[in-house]
């Protein structure tokens, strides 16, 4: 018998019996577990309950009950409740699964053998385009060029729904994964019959994309993982994570008169960030939470990536269970929910002791200040007083400083924009946007930017003529809201119309310029601007257009479009002109809290959610008349240049060598590299590799959608690997652009590059700083290189979803001693490396790598696997997370 049927309990409900594994019965034994981190509870919830299915032993619930203490186990094996996907991440994770079911069908097996056992919801969210703008006709056009362009996915979608069990699709056009999530698809606690009885247990979550953590500001424990790891955990592999640490925030005071949600997680940003909290959990508490709504808790959560945490957690308190009523759950769901978790002891009160952390942070609240973050990184944030002279400042610093290194002739440049009858200059805002999960979810945001709005619209501001405008929100209730609070009109007038439903903006898909702004942005190399309520404004990630691109409240999106250029001084200078023409300034129209919190009390109900929820499966016309293939196995089709079978299994022996030799640097970076630059998900240019592979399958331009919408073809997505348009490979001089250096010492494209190494039998790899793979959970970041033929990272530091996905794809990550870098070891890149000793591969061993200089001398310098769990060390051997898990699953492992 397990020991954990000992911990077994009941809950008497509404006259209903469940049962639960009870915490409260282990700490009896265990006192320390009463002092634990909530979110290490959870995570302990999460062990009693595997060891009670008999899927892990004991020894690991004991372990982790010893948390902070010598005797904390060094990984834990977490099975979570549900998989969460976007189509970006979702159709190359749906495409793996597909091949997976082939290569089954190929060794004789029985195909369905693959087939989630976790329940998985896919929100197709990413492919949304701003194609249209400014007009109540831009969200039906958008639509019907939405489908136009990915009917063959959203078709593939189809037959995975139907082909796969335990498979739910949100269809286009119902919201953003993460909002979708917050607001409808979490149980917070799910009810199962398991061993003929009901149990009880906390909503746990993984997910595809990165900003998976905004459902912790419900009190979910989830976090962004590899799409390759979540095809494990789909296919019932505990997903093995090291012990962390867990760093709390205490939060005290209350925000101020005029600062927002937006503004106080940039602050948190920037100080999570200095503070490294990188691979760690972070767990907010402190008596400044009651004065956050649960939407601010999860605009906070939804940002930690770019904090660097694994997650920020808010522990389950009596405003999740108002959220929970709120947004449309089953009265039935919230009592289950708030019994069992203080039941539990997982319920804050404003008697809970503090739980004991790893180290404590402080943040006042009233202490922040409106602020952006720009012009290439989340975490620097600028005040709203200082973005005048920072952005000035800005202009002329060097390129490694974030800056954009004009000379001081051409910062007065001005260029005429054809037929307009305006003129452009450096810090125009080109593109406004109210778009991203990470703020359309928060109603005093969304509400207090009409609000702002129908003030300036009554002065008779108006937008700029040369900003594009828009509003994506994150579902379909938010429109609802901004109707009931009768602001919807004023965001019209001023163009920020509804032009569809998705993260647009913010994942990239912010449309076309016009042309002539394109052509004299181009003519004086104007450095334009966008500002969106997203959470990346990473280089190229926006527009090609924009190099300065700001993170702001939903609220200064519409106050920049307004004023037309990030060098306007907000708070001491005229933001526009009125109908009369007089000057009116942005304390003349920004609301005062109680406006928002009164119209956001009289317009956010619960039947606006219980409406938009009740049909969210449904989808639209578009949707209901898509014919979708049948059958167990897909059947490929050769002609598609949407979908492909990838050839992952070809290398069935995997990484079973003791040595790689006779490496060559395909590229050399410095430090945060992003995904978006190794794998890009905006558009490509008819020149690229992608674009030029495209037009000779006779694809023109025009449909060429983008590298995102194209994740299930690697035949497009190899080509698009190190091909962001401001990537800077410092093997070569000054290029910018996914270029290498070709064999005979030439300049090509970088997949040009790999294929004329991979033809010669030479392995590949790259080296770069610190911070290597930040961004955005992007599954193709490591896809992309193993096709190249990419076997080794060698970098100052990984970022921690990045090197998972390097270590599922079988590339090995290495790490530079600490105080050593490329520079301190007068490494080129122009260098033959050599690694051994891979047969006494163990977590975070150090190996020895030999760098070979063009004269036949040899550099020997140790390196840090950082291959940092057993589990790892296995998916590595095995060539891989999928050559593992087929391996096992299928009786031939030829």
């Amino acid at each position: 018998m397990n020991k954990s049927n000992e911990f077994l309990d009941l809950l008497n409900i509404n006259g209903n019996q469940y049962a639960y594994l009870s915490l409260p019965q282990l700490a009896l034994n265990n006192p320390y577990v009463t002092n634990l981190p909530y979110s290490i509870r959870v995570l302990l919830e999460n062990l009693l309950r595997s060891e009670y299915l008999g899927t892990i032993s004991s020894d690991a619930v004991t372990q982790l009950a010893a948390w902070g203490t010598p005797n904390a186990p060094d990984e834990i094996p977490f099975m979570p409740a549900r998989v969460l996907m976007q189509d970006f991440t979702g159709v190359p994770a749906m495409v793996d699964l597909a091949a997976m079911r082939s290569e089954v069908a190929r060794r004789g097996d029985d195909p369905l053998k693959i087939n989630p056992l976790v329940p998985v919801d896919l929100v197709i969210d990413h492919s949304l385009q701003v194609d249209e703008f400014g007009s109540n006709e831009a969200y039906t056009a958008n639509v019907s060029k939405e489908y136009e362009r990915n009917s063959e996915r959203y078709r593939f979608l189809k037959w995975a729904q139907t082909a796969f069990q335990n498979v739910r699709i949100v269809p286009p056009g119902m919201g953003i994964c993460h909002q979708v999530n917050l607001e409808f698809l979490s149980p917070l606690v799910h009810d199962t019959v398991t061993n003929g009885q009901h149990m009880l247990y906390p909503d746990t979550c993984i997910g595809t994309d990165s900003h998976t953590t905004m459902i912790n500001g419900l009190g979910v424990m989830g976090w962004g993982v590899g799409g390759i790891e979540a095809e494990a955990v789909m296919l019932g592999q505990h997903y093995v994570m090291p012990c962390p640490d867990v760093v709390g925030v205490r939060l005290t005071g209350s925000l101020t008169e005029g600062t927002t949600a937006t503004d106080l997680v940039l602050t948190i940003v920037e100080m999570l960030r200095k503070l490294n909290v990188v691979g760690k959990f972070v767990e907010f508490f402190g008596s400044g939470l009651s004065s956050l709504s649960l939407a601010d808790r999860a605009t906070i959560a939804n940002m930690a990536p770019e904090y660097g945490a694994t997650m920020g957690y808010f522990p389950v308190d009596e405003q999740t269970i108002s959220y929970m009523r709120q947004t449309g759950r089953p009265e039935q769901t919230c009592q289950i929910a708030e019994a069992y978790f203080r039941a539990q002891g997982l319920f804050v009160t404003a008697d809970s002791p503090e739980p004991v952390y790893t180290q404590v942070a402080e943040l006042d609240l009233s202490s922040v200040k409106p602020s952006l973050a720009g012009p290439k990184r989340p975490q620097d944030r600028v005040e709203l007083a200082g973005m005048k002279i920072e952005f000035e400042k800005a202009l002329t610093a060097p390129v490694k400083e974030r800056g954009f290194e004009l000379a001081e002739e051409h910062l007065a440049d001005i260029s005429e924009v054809a037929g307009q009858g305006y003129k452009m200059r450096h810090g125009d805002v080109v593109i406004a946007a109210i778009t991203s999960c990470t703020n359309t979810s928060n109603p005093s945001g969304l509400v207090g930017a009409g609000l702002l709005a129908q003030k300036a619209l009554a002065l008779g501001l108006k937008t700029k003529p040369w900003v594009k405008t828009s509003l994506t929100p994150g579902s379909r209730a938010v429109t609802e809201y901004l109707k009931a609070a009768g602001v919807m009109p004023a965001l019209d007038a001023l163009g920020f119309n509804v032009v569809g439903y998705g993260c647009a903006t913010c994942i990239g898909n912010s449309g076309p310029l016009a042309a002539e702004i394109v052509d004299a942005i181009k003519a004086k190399g104007i450095v334009a601007a966008s500002v969106l309520s997203g959470n990346r404004n990473f280089e190229g990630r926006v527009s090609p257009h924009t190099r300065a691109n700001y993170l702001a409240s939903p609220l200064l999106v519409v106050a920049y479009a307004l004023a037309g250029n990030v060098t306007v001084d907000l708070l001491t200078e005229p933001i526009g002109m009125g109908s009369d023409g007089q000057a009116f300034y942005l304390k003349d129209i920004w609301p005062s809290q109680k406006e928002i919190s009164d119209a956001c009390a009289s317009s956010v109900r619960r039947e606006l959610f219980e409406d938009e929820y009740a049909k969210v499966f449904l989808g639209d016309e578009f949707w209901q008349a898509l014919q979708a293939p049948t059958g167990d196995v897909y059947q490929w089709d050769s002609s598609s240049t949407y979908i492909q079978e990838p050839p992952y299994f070809l290398n069935a022996e995997g990484n079973t060598q003791d040595s790689i030799n006779n490496l060559r640097p395909l590229a050399v970076f410095g430090d945060s590299i992003t995904t978006d630059h190794i794998s890009p998900a905006g558009s490509f240019a008819a020149s690229t590799p992608a674009g030029v592979y495209l037009q000779s399958l006779g694809v023109i331009p025009a449909n060429f959608n983008s590298y995102g919408s194209r994740r299930g073809n690697h035949n497009v997505m190899m080509r698009g690997t190190f091909a962001n348009i401001r990537i800077k490979n410092q093997l070569l001089d000054g290029v910018e652009g996914g270029y290498s250096m070709m064999p005979d010492g030439s300049q090509a494209p970088i997949f040009d590059v790999a294929m004329a190494y991979q033809q010669a039998g030479t392995p590949l790899m790259v080296i770069a700083g610190k911070e290597y793979g930040t961004g955005s959970s992007r599954d193709w970041a490591a896809k992309g290189p193993f096709l190249l033929g990419m076997k080794l990272a060698l970098a100052e530091s990984f970022e921690r979803i990045h090197r998972s996905n390097l270590i599922g794809m079988g590339i090995l990550p290495v790490q530079f001693l600490a105080g050593q870098n490329r520079e301190s070891l007068g490494l080129t890149g122009t260098e033959s490396y050599s690694i051994c000793g891979l047969s006494q591969l163990a977590p975070k061993i150090q190996l020895a790598m030999k760098a070979k200089q063009t004269d036949g001398s040899v550099k020997t310098f140790n390196v840090l696997v950082r291959i940092d769990t057993p589990a790892e060390v296995d998916y590595f051997r095995s060539g891989g997370i999928l050559q593992m898990v087929i391996n096992k699953l299928t009786t031939n492992n030829a």
